[in-house]
Parts: structure tokens; C-alpha cells; sequence
């Protein structure tokens, strides 16, 4: 019995394993336009911006201050993307320990075979609904960083 408790554990933990991919594939998804925004936009602006402070008039501390000006934009946007992810991440982190919780809970109690299953059920939920955020969070992205809708 002991044997297939574990076989049984090996494919539910491989199920969730394919579970938090489709977080990671659903996130690099909602959010690319956000990264292509901050990849290439901003970072042309930033280049463009930055290449108009070497002028020869200039001193070395003012071309430095120039260029540091210049990168202002690219870091708060990648601040704030690294920012939200990091909420997110927590918020999904909290749900998914909540049911590690009520798992090693319900294997203390005789008679609950059902652990695992409830393991997965609860963690497929906490998933799902973490995942449908992802779109708002995308938006709230845009509108901070004043992206159009097309992009």
C-alpha cells in the first residue's frame, strides 16, 4: 500500500509541477506586451536620450547626470513590473501554502485517503484563480505605463 501511496504522491506532484508551468507560460503571455513596451520603447528612448548627452560642451559630470536622467523611465517601468510580479507571486505563494496546510492537516486525521486528491484540487483552484488576475494586472501595467491599447 505503502508502494502506491507513493506512485500516487510521484504523479500528483508531477500534475502540479505542469500546473505551476502554465502560471509561468500565462504570465509571460499576458504580460509580453508590457516587456516589449519596457524592452524596446523605453529602452530606445532611453538611448536616444542618452546618446544627445555627449556633447563636448559638457562636462564629464554633466553628461553623467544627463545619461542617469535619461535611464529614469526604463527603471521606475521595470520597477514596477518587478513589483507587481512580486505581489503576485506572493499572493499565489500564501494560497498554495494554505493548502500544503490543509493537506499535512488532513494526513494527521485517520481515514483520509482523499489527502492528495484534495492536495490537488486545492491547489488547481488557488492556481486558476491567481492566474485570472493576470489579465487585470496587464492592464493596470499599461494604463501606469501609458501604453496605447495596441500595443
Amino acid at each position: 500500500m505503502n508502494h502506491i501511496a507513493g506512485a500516487e504522491e510521484q504523479i500528483v506532484t508531477e500534475r502540479l509541477r505542469r500546473k505551476l508551468n502554465e502560471v509561468n507560460s500565462s504570465a509571460q503571455k499576458q504580460l509580453s506586451g508590457v516587456q516589449d513596451h519596457i524592452n524596446f520603447t523605453l529602452q530606445q528612448a532611453y538611448f536616444k536620450c542618452a546618446y544627445s548627452c555627449f556633447d563636448r560642451s559638457r562636462t564629464h559630470d554633466e553628461i553623467s547626470n544627463c545619461v542617469e536622467h535619461c535611464s529614469v523611465p526604463v527603471l521606475q517601468a521595470q520597477n514596477l513590473v518587478e513589483g507587481e510580479m512580486a505581489k503576485f507571486q506572493e499572493r499565489l505563494q500564501r494560497a498554495l501554502m494554505v493548502c500544503q496546510d490543509r493537506y499535512e492537516s488532513a494526513k494527521l486525521q485517520p481515514g483520509q485517503s482523499n489527502a492528495m486528491n484534495d492536495l490537488e484540487s486545492c491547489v488547481n483552484q488557488s492556481i486558476d484563480d491567481n492566474v485570472k488576475t493576470l489579465p487585470s494586472l496587464a492592464e493596470r501595467l499599461k494604463t501606469t505605463l501609458g501604453m496605447n491599447d495596441s500595443t
